[in-house]
Order: C-alpha cells, then structure tokens, then sequence
C-alpha cells in the first residue's frame, strides 16, 4: 500500500481512486482516477458528495441497479462486479470480487487501523454475544481499553453505539477499528457471524485469537444446509478470510468443534476447551442455581474456583470460551476468577426480570431449537416448581426451525405460549401452522397472536416458585411486520405486566 494510503483517516487531502486501487484485480475501468475519494458507502442513501460507492450484489437486488442514485448523490467513483463502461461522469472500476475489494479499499482507506489492535474473533451458532461481551471485560480487567463490535452495542473507546447488524460490513468495520485505535484501544472483540464470513466482511483482517463455541441448525434459509453454514464459520479458522488466527479457542464438547480442532492443530496454535476430559481448558465441580453457577476451571496442572451470575452450563462453557480466548492472548486465565465473579451479565442474555413477584422471570435470545432446549433444560433443573416459557419463529426465515423449536418447548416447558417473534412480511398463521407440525404435539402450547397479550397470560399463570422465559427477541426493542417498526422490549413488558398483576392483588 502507497503512503497516500495509509495517511488518508489523517491528512486533510484525501486519497484519489486511484490510490485507494493500486494493485487490486480490475476487469474494466473508465473516467479520471485522479479524483479524490472523500468516503465509503455501499447504501446509495447513504452516498455523500465524493464518496466512493461499492455496489454490491446483494440476496434481494444488486447494488448495480442503484448506480444512477449513487451518481446522481454526488458520487465520486463506483466499484461494481456488473461492466462500468455506460457510467456517465464518474471514475469507475469493475471487480470479480468486490466485497474483498471493499475490504481492502476500507483498510486502505482508514490508513490500516487495525494494524494497531489486537482483534479477538468469536463464532458459533449460540453464545457469541455472552462471550464476546465477557472477554471484552476479562480483558480491560487490568485496566486496558478495548473495543466491541457485535450485537447489542458496538464499544469504540470514546464513544458506546446501539449495534445494527452483528458483524458490519468491511467499510464500517475499518472505520470503527480507526476509532479505536484513535481511543488508544488495545484491541478489539468481535462476534463474527455465518454471513459476514459468508460476505467476505472480515476479509483480511488478522485475528490474534478466535473461538468457536457451538453449532447448530440456524440460518439454513441463507447457506442451504448445515454443512455451508459449518463451512462459512469454518473460514475463521481455516485461512478463509485471508489471514489465519494466530490462536484458536474451540469447544471440544460439540462434535463439530472436535472436528474443527483437528483441522487447526495443522495450521495453527489450539486451544481446546470444555468439560472433556482431553478439553486443555476444562470445567469440573460444576454446580447450577437459579443465581449462576459455580465450578472448577483446570488449566496446565493447576486449578481455581470461579462463580458466575451466567446460569446454565451453556453458560459455563461460554466462560470457558472467553478465559480460553484470553488465554490465546496471553493472560493467566486461573488469574481471571475474580473478573468473571465481577460480570454483570448481558443484555437479554437470560437477564432475570425482578419485580418484587415470588417467581422467577428470565428474558432470553434463544431462538433455535438448541438454545431453547439448553435454556430450558437448564430451568427444569433449577426450578422447583413449573417451567413456563413465552416464544415465537421469526417471519421469511428458515422454515424448518420451527417444528423443532416448538417441539423443543413441548418437551421442556410444563406450560408454553406460541406467539408473534418478528413476523416481517410473513402471516402470523402460516407461521403457526408450521410449529403445528412439531413431532411429539403441541398439546401444552397455546397460540396467541399478540406477543404482549402471551406475556400477560403467562404472567397470571405464574405462580410461586415457577418460572417464566420469555425467548426470542433478548436485548431487542422493537417488533417488524412487514414495513412496519413497532417499539417491543419484552424486558419492559414483563415488568409492566408484574406490577399490574400486583396492584390488582393488593
């Protein structure tokens, strides 16, 4: 990269086209590469005067068809994978792989930020919030500064923003990693998810440590079937996204995470985690109460006793997920006990809702038929009276979830209460009517359209010594129908619905 490059996040002058370009793969190009590129987009509403728009293919349309919008915003230059020779006016360059490109361009662009952090990568089909958000706190435990990039928040140093999608694009990332690094952050955690790796949004970047916690069915809508979805997760590890990590953490305690050790110690420094008895990182003693958990972590011959407000044994293994992550970076993960007793928890990650009522009320993200079976399999165990449970199947998403996951709570909950997640464009009845299908009957389920109306009966079904879950929707505060954005925060719902069946007790 030329020093025009690297300078550009800081120089009042900033970069030409053709600077940004310089050595990357093109298949056609016209109009003056000369022009200086003030910025990055890959929204054309979002295109401000000089910016450099990447028209992107997308699931739905290709970001070709929205080059004249681009342009017409005031668009300095366009990449696209589609033949730019018809754009009028501006510099333009056609790429065979233009998220990659982007990737580049957006280091390129922001002078390289990450160069100056250490980033901790974590993937899996559940866990990746709890354990990102965790290590991000084991980690400033010494009083360091870092970054955290994932679904609830992004934490850039001097600034906190709400978080809109889990893993952002490449253009985004590079100018969050600038932010950082400006904040004097040491790094930087991330959940990286199946579509961005999928999306080549990480392309690139080096990852000190990442880890994989689990996998199970989800997303199939996207990759097709299992094996794409474990292959997509798979190119954090493999050398996939361009750049090997230099450690990988991974669940030896899923038979898809056994695999994938295998396949790292080849390449790679490993460390496996778990409670198996091979697990270098391993768990023992484990104890469960509605407050946490308590339990043994062994690691290299020695022990030490850690407590957690993380119920659950899945859990517990997300504890062990980031002390092993801190592990590949260097700390004493025994050292770390204190830090993790001091954890507040997560934002809708089993986040107890209390209220002054003599049950116990839990707000979760479970929404695949293996959180929602870990979740409450892990409340039937602590609770000694009915396990009820409040969910939903999100809208125009994989169909085949939600046999398994209504069987899930079948099984599991005494009561449960099937209800509207994020319909989206899809009708609330063709949704029920496939968690009708669940093997083993619905006999136990009742189905409430409403989600707040559900909360409510389950909240006057509760009774002392019972617990709620309300699953699905977690840290979110909104509902989508179609093209609509309802405010829905089930934490506050909850809450609301305590109070009332107070008052009217007393």
């Amino acid at each position: 990269m030329n020093a025009a490059g690297a300078s550009s996040a800081r120089s009042t002058e900033k970069p030409t086209f053709q600077e940004l370009m310089e050595g990357l793969p093109v298949l056609g190009r016209c109009g003056d590469w000369t022009v200086r590129v003030s910025g990055l987009s890959t929204d054309s509403r979002r295109v401000l005067p000089g910016s450099l728009f990447f028209a992107l293919p997308g699931l739905r349309s290709d970001g070709h068809a929205f080059v004249d919008e681009a342009v017409g915003r005031g668009a300095a230059a366009v990449v696209s994978w589609s033949p730019v020779a018809g754009i009028p006016a501006v510099a333009a360059a056609q790429v065979a792989e233009p998220r990659k490109v982007l990737a580049e361009v957006a280091r390129r662009f922001h002078g390289h930020p990450e160069r100056a952090l250490l980033l901790a990568g974590v993937t899996g089909t559940n866990g990746k919030t709890t354990v990102s958000t965790l290590l991000r706190h084991l980690l400033q435990s010494d009083g360091s500064s870092w970054g955290l990039i994932g679904t609830v928040r992004y934490h850039l140093g001097r600034r906190s923003v709400p978080s809109y999608k889990t893993t952002p694009e490449s253009a985004d990332l590079a100018g969050f990693f600038r932010q950082m690094a400006d904040a004097g952050c040491a790094g930087a955690c991330l959940e990286v998810s199946s579509h961005a790796l999928d999306q080549d949004r990480v392309h690139g970047f080096r990852f000190a440590v990442a880890g994989f916690t689990n996998l199970t069915r989800d997303h199939i809508d996207y990759h097709g079937d299992l094996q794409a979805y474990f292959a997509a997760k798979r190119k954090l590890f493999d050398g996939g996204t361009g750049a090997s990590p230099g450690v990988c953490a991974v669940n030896v305690d899923d038979e898809h995470g056994r695999a994938l050790a295998a396949a790292c110690r080849e390449h790679a420094a490993v460390i496996s985690y778990g409670r198996a008895a091979e697990a270098d990182l391993r768990a023992e003693d484990v104890t469960l109460d509605p407050l946490g958990a308590a339990f043994n972590v062994r690691w290299r011959g020695a022990t030490a006793r850690f407590v957690s407000s993380l119920p659950g044994a899945y859990n517990v293994e997300n504890v062990l997920c980031a002390l092993a992550m801190a592990a590949g970076l260097g700390r004493d993960p025994l050292a770390l006990a204190p830090a993790v007793a001091d954890f507040p928890g997560v934002p809708g990650r089993m986040e107890r809702v209390a209220n002054g009522q003599d049950y116990h009320v839990y707000v979760d993200y479970a929404h695949t038929d293996d959180a929602l079976r870990n979740a409450l399999g892990m409340l039937r165990a602590i609770t000694p009276g009915r396990v009820l449970c409040v969910f939903g199947c999100g809208g125009n998403r994989d169909r085949g979830k939600r046999p398994a996951m209504t069987a899930a709570v079948a099984q599991l909950a005494h009561r449960a209460w099937a209800t509207a997640d994020n319909p989206r464009r899809e009708r609330i009845e063709d949704i029920f009517a496939d968690m009708r299908t669940a093997p083993g009957g619905v006999a136990n389920v009742e189905f409430v359209p409403d989600r707040r109306e559900a909360i409510a009966l389950a909240v006057a079904e509760a009774r002392p010594g019972d617990c709620l879950l309300v699953a699905g929707k977690g840290h979110e505060t909104t509902q989508e129908f179609a093209d609509t954005v309802v405010p829905f925060d089930d934490r506050q719902v909850a809450r609301e619905l305590i109070a009332l069946r107070r008052g009217r007790a007393s």
